[in-house]
């Protein structure tokens, strides 16, 4: 049995459900689907986007929504899809992204090993690394 909270129990809400001859649903638990991943996705769209922006008519909201779920879908990599976008997934058309992230990945660790390895100071060259409480000579 679901713990009752405010949206379960509330006076007001009852009184408008029994005029309108509706029943009151309370949520499930321990079902077999959810909505789980929606909700997700709204929050993420109304706290990572229209929470920072001005919302001052329904045309800019509508064009504020259009926007973010425009480039969630087509510019925004997933983690749970491998680095590919909802669209490459939907579409089937990312199927070599996992591979050139994966490349990029190695290429780019390479890069900065071999560019953090080439880097060197003056002070540091030909220095032996030190006990704490040692000093380092100049």
């Amino acid at each position: 049995m679901p713990i009752p909270g405010v949206e379960n129990v509330n006076g007001a809400v009852d009184s408008i459900l029994l005029t309108a001859c509706l029943d009151r649903i309370l949520a499930q638990v321990e079902v077999a689907f959810s909505n789980s991943l929606i909700e997700a996705y709204w929050r993420s769209l109304k706290h990572q986007w229209l929470f920072l922006n001005t919302l001052d008519s329904v045309a800019r909201v509508r064009a504020m929504v259009e926007f973010y779920v425009n480039e969630h879908n087509t510019k925004m990599p997933h983690p749970a899809f491998s680095g590919q976008t909802p669209d490459e997934m939907f579409f089937l058309t990312g199927a070599k992204v996992p591979e050139e992230l994966a490349l990029a990945k190695g290429n780019a660790r390479a890069a900065r090993m071999a560019a953090n390895r080439a880097m060197s100071c003056e002070r540091c060259l030909g220095q032996q690394a030190t006990l704490p409480g040692e000093t380092i000579p100049h």
